[in-house]
Protein backbone atom coordinates (compact mmCIF):
# COMPACT_ATOMS: atom_id res chain seq x y z
CA UNK A 1 0.00 0.00 0.00
CA UNK A 2 1.37 3.37 -1.04
CA UNK A 3 0.93 6.07 1.55
CA UNK A 4 -0.76 9.25 0.38
CA UNK A 5 1.81 11.95 1.05
CA UNK A 6 0.22 14.81 -0.89
CA UNK A 7 -0.40 16.86 2.25
CA UNK A 8 3.16 16.25 3.45
CA UNK A 9 4.58 17.22 0.05
CA UNK A 10 2.45 20.36 0.04
CA UNK A 11 3.66 21.34 3.54
CA UNK A 12 7.32 20.76 2.73
CA UNK A 13 6.98 22.62 -0.56
CA UNK A 14 5.35 25.55 1.23
CA UNK A 15 8.18 25.62 3.79
CA UNK A 16 10.75 25.61 0.98
CA UNK A 17 8.97 28.48 -0.78
CA UNK A 18 8.90 30.51 2.44
CA UNK A 19 12.61 29.81 2.99
CA UNK A 20 13.46 30.83 -0.58
CA UNK A 21 11.45 34.06 -0.21
CA UNK A 22 13.20 34.77 3.10
CA UNK A 23 16.64 34.35 1.50
CA UNK A 24 16.02 35.76 -1.97
CA UNK A 25 13.85 38.69 -0.85
CA UNK A 26 16.74 40.83 0.46
CA UNK A 27 18.82 39.93 -2.59
CA UNK A 28 16.03 41.05 -4.90
CA UNK A 29 15.61 44.29 -2.93
CA UNK A 30 19.36 44.88 -3.24
CA UNK A 31 19.21 44.55 -7.02
CA UNK A 32 16.13 46.74 -7.41
CA UNK A 33 17.58 49.45 -5.17
CA UNK A 34 20.86 49.37 -7.09
CA UNK A 35 18.97 49.86 -10.36
CA UNK A 36 17.47 53.25 -9.39
CA UNK A 37 18.97 56.69 -9.04
CA UNK A 38 19.63 58.49 -5.78
CA UNK A 39 17.04 61.15 -6.63
CA UNK A 40 14.41 58.47 -7.28
CA UNK A 41 15.10 56.91 -3.89
CA UNK A 42 14.76 60.28 -2.14
CA UNK A 43 11.35 60.79 -3.73
CA UNK A 44 9.93 57.26 -3.51
CA UNK A 45 12.05 55.32 -1.04
CA UNK A 46 13.10 51.72 -1.70
CA UNK A 47 11.41 50.28 -4.78
CA UNK A 48 10.36 46.68 -5.35
CA UNK A 49 10.54 46.94 -9.14
CA UNK A 50 13.74 47.26 -11.20
CA UNK A 51 14.97 50.47 -12.79
CA UNK A 52 17.48 51.37 -15.49
CA UNK A 53 20.38 52.79 -13.48
CA UNK A 54 22.18 49.58 -12.45
CA UNK A 55 25.07 49.95 -14.90
CA UNK A 56 25.42 53.65 -14.08
CA UNK A 57 25.55 52.98 -10.34
CA UNK A 58 28.13 50.21 -10.85
CA UNK A 59 30.23 52.61 -12.92
CA UNK A 60 30.03 55.15 -10.07
CA UNK A 61 31.35 52.51 -7.68
CA UNK A 62 34.46 52.09 -9.85
CA UNK A 63 35.02 55.81 -10.41
CA UNK A 64 33.97 57.44 -7.12
CA UNK A 65 34.97 54.91 -4.46
CA UNK A 66 37.96 52.81 -3.40
CA UNK A 67 35.99 49.57 -3.74
CA UNK A 68 38.08 48.22 -6.69
CA UNK A 69 41.34 48.51 -4.72
CA UNK A 70 39.63 47.14 -1.62
CA UNK A 71 38.30 44.19 -3.61
CA UNK A 72 41.88 43.40 -4.58
CA UNK A 73 42.80 43.52 -0.89
CA UNK A 74 39.88 41.22 -0.08
CA UNK A 75 40.98 38.79 -2.78
CA UNK A 76 44.57 38.70 -1.50
CA UNK A 77 43.45 38.30 2.11
CA UNK A 78 40.89 35.59 1.29
CA UNK A 79 43.28 33.72 -1.02
CA UNK A 80 46.15 33.91 1.46
CA UNK A 81 43.88 32.81 4.31
CA UNK A 82 42.52 29.87 2.31
CA UNK A 83 45.92 28.69 1.04
CA UNK A 84 47.69 29.01 4.40
CA UNK A 85 44.83 27.38 6.32
CA UNK A 86 44.65 24.42 3.93
CA UNK A 87 48.42 23.83 3.98
CA UNK A 88 48.74 24.08 7.77
CA UNK A 89 45.62 21.97 8.32
CA UNK A 90 46.85 19.16 6.07
CA UNK A 91 50.30 19.11 7.65
CA UNK A 92 49.04 19.23 11.24
CA UNK A 93 46.39 16.54 10.67
CA UNK A 94 48.93 14.40 8.82
CA UNK A 95 51.32 14.63 11.77
CA UNK A 96 48.61 13.83 14.31
CA UNK A 97 47.33 10.75 12.45
CA UNK A 98 50.38 9.18 10.83
CA UNK A 99 53.22 10.06 13.21
CA UNK A 100 53.81 8.80 16.73
CA UNK A 101 53.49 12.10 18.55
CA UNK A 102 53.65 11.61 22.34
CA UNK A 103 51.37 14.49 23.19
CA UNK A 104 49.14 14.20 20.12
CA UNK A 105 45.94 14.28 22.19
CA UNK A 106 47.00 17.41 24.05
CA UNK A 107 48.09 19.10 20.82
CA UNK A 108 44.78 18.26 19.15
CA UNK A 109 42.86 19.59 22.16
CA UNK A 110 44.79 22.86 22.00
CA UNK A 111 44.05 23.10 18.27
CA UNK A 112 40.35 22.57 18.93
CA UNK A 113 40.48 25.27 21.60
CA UNK A 114 41.05 27.82 18.83
CA UNK A 115 37.53 27.05 17.56
CA UNK A 116 36.11 28.14 20.93
CA UNK A 117 38.22 31.32 20.87
CA UNK A 118 37.32 33.08 17.62
CA UNK A 119 39.08 36.21 16.48
CA UNK A 120 36.22 38.42 17.64
CA UNK A 121 36.90 37.42 21.26
CA UNK A 122 40.68 37.91 21.15
CA UNK A 123 40.72 40.96 18.89
CA UNK A 124 42.35 43.23 21.51
CA UNK A 125 45.25 40.88 22.25
CA UNK A 126 45.59 40.15 18.52
CA UNK A 127 45.90 43.87 17.85
CA UNK A 128 48.54 44.20 20.58
CA UNK A 129 50.61 41.41 19.05
CA UNK A 130 50.11 42.71 15.49
CA UNK A 131 51.25 46.18 16.53
CA UNK A 132 54.52 44.59 17.72
CA UNK A 133 55.14 40.96 16.82
CA UNK A 134 58.10 40.84 19.20
CA UNK A 135 56.08 41.99 22.22
CA UNK A 136 55.86 38.43 23.69
CA UNK A 137 59.64 38.07 23.33
CA UNK A 138 60.19 41.46 24.98
CA UNK A 139 57.93 40.46 27.86
CA UNK A 140 59.80 37.15 28.24
CA UNK A 141 63.14 38.98 28.39
CA UNK A 142 61.77 41.29 31.09
CA UNK A 143 60.25 38.48 33.19
CA UNK A 144 63.33 36.25 33.08
CA UNK A 145 65.68 39.13 33.90
CA UNK A 146 67.70 38.70 30.70
CA UNK A 147 67.04 42.31 29.77
CA UNK A 148 68.85 43.46 32.90
CA UNK A 149 71.84 41.34 31.92
CA UNK A 150 71.73 42.72 28.37
CA UNK A 151 71.52 46.27 29.75
CA UNK A 152 74.61 45.67 31.90
CA UNK A 153 76.57 44.38 28.90
CA UNK A 154 75.28 46.60 26.09
CA UNK A 155 74.27 49.63 28.14
CA UNK A 156 70.63 49.56 26.99
CA UNK A 157 67.95 46.88 27.30
CA UNK A 158 66.90 44.97 24.21
CA UNK A 159 63.57 46.06 22.76
CA UNK A 160 62.51 44.66 19.38
CA UNK A 161 59.69 46.15 17.33
CA UNK A 162 57.93 44.92 14.19
CA UNK A 163 54.39 46.05 13.37
CA UNK A 164 52.34 44.15 10.76
CA UNK A 165 49.36 46.49 10.90
CA UNK A 166 48.30 47.93 7.56
CA UNK A 167 49.91 45.01 5.73
CA UNK A 168 48.43 42.05 3.89
CA UNK A 169 50.40 39.68 6.10
CA UNK A 170 48.95 41.32 9.20
CA UNK A 171 45.42 40.90 7.83
CA UNK A 172 45.97 37.24 6.89
CA UNK A 173 47.99 35.78 9.77
CA UNK A 174 45.39 36.12 12.59
CA UNK A 175 42.72 34.49 10.41
CA UNK A 176 44.81 31.35 9.90
CA UNK A 177 44.85 30.51 13.64
CA UNK A 178 41.78 28.27 13.52
CA UNK A 179 41.49 24.54 14.09
CA UNK A 180 38.49 23.72 11.88
CA UNK A 181 40.66 22.59 8.98
CA UNK A 182 42.80 20.35 11.17
CA UNK A 183 39.68 18.72 12.58
CA UNK A 184 38.25 18.22 9.07
CA UNK A 185 41.38 16.54 7.69
CA UNK A 186 42.01 14.51 10.83
CA UNK A 187 38.54 13.00 10.63
CA UNK A 188 39.01 12.24 6.93
CA UNK A 189 42.44 10.65 7.43
CA UNK A 190 41.00 8.40 10.13
CA UNK A 191 38.47 7.02 7.62
CA UNK A 192 41.29 5.74 5.39
CA UNK A 193 42.54 2.14 5.86
CA UNK A 194 45.05 1.87 8.68
CA UNK A 195 47.32 -0.38 6.60
CA UNK A 196 47.62 2.14 3.79
CA UNK A 197 50.65 3.81 5.37
CA UNK A 198 52.34 0.45 6.05
CA UNK A 199 51.74 -0.69 2.49
CA UNK A 200 53.27 2.52 1.15
CA UNK A 201 56.35 2.06 3.33
CA UNK A 202 56.75 -1.52 2.08
CA UNK A 203 56.74 -0.15 -1.48
CA UNK A 204 59.53 2.27 -0.57
CA UNK A 205 57.45 5.44 -0.19
CA UNK A 206 58.61 7.77 2.56
CA UNK A 207 56.39 10.16 4.53
CA UNK A 208 56.72 12.99 2.00
CA UNK A 209 55.98 10.81 -1.02
CA UNK A 210 53.09 9.17 0.81
CA UNK A 211 51.67 12.63 1.51
CA UNK A 212 51.94 13.95 -2.05
CA UNK A 213 51.22 10.77 -4.03
CA UNK A 214 48.49 9.18 -1.90
CA UNK A 215 47.06 11.43 0.80
CA UNK A 216 46.63 14.64 -1.18
CA UNK A 217 44.95 13.01 -4.22
CA UNK A 218 42.53 11.18 -1.91
CA UNK A 219 41.70 14.35 0.02
CA UNK A 220 41.25 16.71 -2.94
CA UNK A 221 37.51 17.14 -2.27
CA UNK A 222 38.10 17.91 1.41
CA UNK A 223 40.88 20.29 0.39
CA UNK A 224 38.56 22.07 -2.07
CA UNK A 225 35.76 22.28 0.50
CA UNK A 226 38.03 23.79 3.14
CA UNK A 227 39.51 26.17 0.56
CA UNK A 228 36.07 27.49 -0.42
CA UNK A 229 34.90 27.87 3.19
CA UNK A 230 38.03 29.68 4.35
CA UNK A 231 38.06 31.86 1.23
CA UNK A 232 34.49 32.96 1.92
CA UNK A 233 35.33 33.52 5.58
CA UNK A 234 38.30 35.70 4.66
CA UNK A 235 36.27 37.60 2.06
CA UNK A 236 33.46 38.45 4.49
CA UNK A 237 35.69 39.35 7.47
CA UNK A 238 34.78 42.75 8.88
CA UNK A 239 36.03 43.27 12.43
CA UNK A 240 39.71 42.41 12.01
CA UNK A 241 40.21 44.30 8.68
CA UNK A 242 38.46 47.26 10.32
CA UNK A 243 40.92 47.16 13.25
CA UNK A 244 44.06 45.95 11.47
CA UNK A 245 43.94 48.38 8.53
CA UNK A 246 43.51 52.11 9.07
CA UNK A 247 43.96 53.44 5.52
CA UNK A 248 41.36 53.09 2.73
CA UNK A 249 43.93 51.55 0.35
CA UNK A 250 44.55 48.67 2.79
CA UNK A 251 40.99 48.05 3.94
CA UNK A 252 38.90 45.26 2.49
CA UNK A 253 35.77 45.57 0.37
CA UNK A 254 33.37 44.75 3.22
CA UNK A 255 34.83 47.58 5.30
CA UNK A 256 34.76 49.83 2.25
CA UNK A 257 31.04 49.19 1.78
CA UNK A 258 30.38 50.19 5.39
CA UNK A 259 32.44 53.36 4.85
CA UNK A 260 30.12 54.41 2.01
CA UNK A 261 27.43 55.18 4.58
CA UNK A 262 28.06 58.73 5.90
CA UNK A 263 28.51 59.26 9.63
CA UNK A 264 26.77 62.66 9.70
CA UNK A 265 23.30 62.61 11.21
CA UNK A 266 20.45 63.61 8.94
CA UNK A 267 22.31 62.65 5.75
CA UNK A 268 20.53 60.06 3.64
CA UNK A 269 23.06 57.49 2.38
CA UNK A 270 23.37 56.89 -1.33
CA UNK A 271 21.75 53.46 -1.06
CA UNK A 272 21.66 52.80 -4.83
CA UNK A 273 25.45 53.13 -5.03
CA UNK A 274 25.91 51.15 -1.80
CA UNK A 275 23.72 48.34 -3.11
CA UNK A 276 25.52 48.41 -6.46
CA UNK A 277 28.78 48.05 -4.56
CA UNK A 278 27.32 45.11 -2.63
CA UNK A 279 26.40 43.43 -5.92
CA UNK A 280 29.93 43.92 -7.29
CA UNK A 281 31.58 42.68 -4.10
CA UNK A 282 29.38 39.54 -4.12
CA UNK A 283 30.35 38.47 -7.65
CA UNK A 284 33.65 36.75 -6.80
CA UNK A 285 32.28 34.61 -3.91
CA UNK A 286 29.25 33.61 -6.00
CA UNK A 287 31.45 32.58 -8.92
CA UNK A 288 33.69 30.52 -6.64
CA UNK A 289 30.71 28.75 -5.07
CA UNK A 290 29.25 28.04 -8.51
CA UNK A 291 32.52 26.57 -9.80
CA UNK A 292 33.43 24.53 -6.73
CA UNK A 293 30.00 23.59 -5.42
CA UNK A 294 30.43 19.91 -6.32
CA UNK A 295 33.71 19.66 -4.41
CA UNK A 296 32.22 21.58 -1.50
CA UNK A 297 29.39 19.07 -1.07
CA UNK A 298 31.63 16.03 -1.50
CA UNK A 299 34.30 17.32 0.84
CA UNK A 300 31.94 17.98 3.72
CA UNK A 301 30.81 14.35 3.89
CA UNK A 302 34.43 13.32 4.66
CA UNK A 303 34.42 10.39 2.24
CA UNK A 304 34.54 9.51 -1.43
CA UNK A 305 31.21 7.68 -1.34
Amino acid sequence: MVENARSLNFATGLILLIGMAYILGPLYLTLTTASHSYEFMLRNGLAWYPGDQLVANMARVFTETRIPVQMLNSFLVALGNAAATCILSVLSAYALVYFRVRWAGVAFALILATIMLPLEIRVITTYQVASNVFSPLNALLDVTGLNDLIAQIAGVPLHLEWSVLNTHFGLIAPLVAHGTGTFLFRQFFRTLPADLFKAARMDGAGPIRFLFDIILPLSRTSFAALFVLTFLSGWTQYLWPLVGASTPDMQTAVVGLARLVPDAEGTVPDFPMVMAGAVIVSIIPLVMIALLQRYLVQGLVLSEK
